[in-house]
């Protein structure tokens, strides 16, 4: 059981919580929006797990001879190609019944994920550059889940946010597989092939930029006079700084730790990232509320 569990990997849904985004800073809390996303939420759980299970098994004959992902339950052995596939069909059945729970827009923003992750896994992820805006697009899509999905008109604040931020995690994590390449020392076990038309200076550009562009854009609709009067107050800006410490923490981590190739296993690990998310949420429904 503890190998199926780790064949899931669980611990990724906490970034489906972007589903969450939408009905927070749209002010639309009632009970059934809120049970509608939480069924948006756990649709994409499943869809995740069942992308991650299906990675898994295309992947399978590389992750043997990967220094890290050998010890996964399917290349290692502890779980079988058969119960994967069915652990797969699972996941995908129980996905799309939630997401047909909520709307046909969820339905299909759930589809697109698990496509678009099927064409990542089998070409789109070697190609340079687009392959993190593959990975920034998968959390559009929660957004719009979020938002269109339960009939709420999406912000063009918090989508600009959002990818904003997702492209600075989307570089990180390269620089940190990068890094892990380096003290390494040897390229031929690493069967991340895009990795090759990465460089440690046009990354650390990449990573520098989406992170001011994450601080602007947030800080910007902290401010925006629409916001203001969405919420008839002023005082969202006091929750920019846990935003700005969150990012340095994290690129601490990149840099002296060896962290970000995990961004939820970082986040549930680190008490500094841990408890700046949680004052940011806290302080951010106090001062909606």
């Amino acid at each position: 059981m503890h190998s199926v569990i780790k064949l899931l990997r669980p611990h990724h849904y906490i970034k489906n919580g972007f589903v969450l985004l939408g009905p927070l800073f749209a002010h639309h809390w009632s009970t059934q929006t809120l049970a509608e996303a939480t069924l948006a939420f756990f649709a994409f759980s499943c869809m995740a797990s069942a992308v991650y299970v299906l990675n898994d098994i295309m992947d399978v004959d590389a992750d043997r001879e990967h220094p890290v992902k050998c010890r996964r339950p399917l290349p290692s052995g502890q779980v079988s190609l058969s119960l994967a596939r069915i652990l797969l069909i699972g996941m995908l059945t129980a996905s799309i019944l939630l997401s047909l729970a909520v709307s046909l827009w969820v339905t299909l923003f759930v589809s697109i994920y698990f496509i678009m992750n099927i064409l990542y896994s089998w070409r789109l992820k070697h190609v340079v550059i687009l392959d993190v805006f593959i990975i920034s697009a998968g959390f559009m899509l929660r957004i719009l889940a979020g938002t269109v999905g339960l009939g709420i008109a999406p912000s063009a604040w918090l989508l600009l946010c959002g990818l904003m931020v997702t492209l600075f995690l989307g570089f990180s994590k390269r620089r940190a597989e990068l890094l892990m390449l380096e003290s390494a020392g040897d390229n031929s076990n690493l069967t991340r092939k895009v990795l090759d038309d990465y460089s440690p200076a046009i990354l650390e550009q990449f990573i520098s930029i989406t992170a001011a562009c994450t601080v602007l854009s947030f800080g910007l609709y902290t401010v925006s006079p629409q916001t203001i009067a969405l919420h008839g107050t002023d005082n969202l800006i006091y929750t920019l700084p846990f935003v700005i410490y969150g990012i340095f923490r994290y690129l601490f981590l990149m840099h002296h730790k060896a962290k970000g190739n995990d961004t939820a296993k970082d986040l549930l690990t680190d008490w500094h990232l841990l408890l700046t998310v949680s004052a940011w949420i806290v302080t951010t429904l106090w001062v909606l509320s």
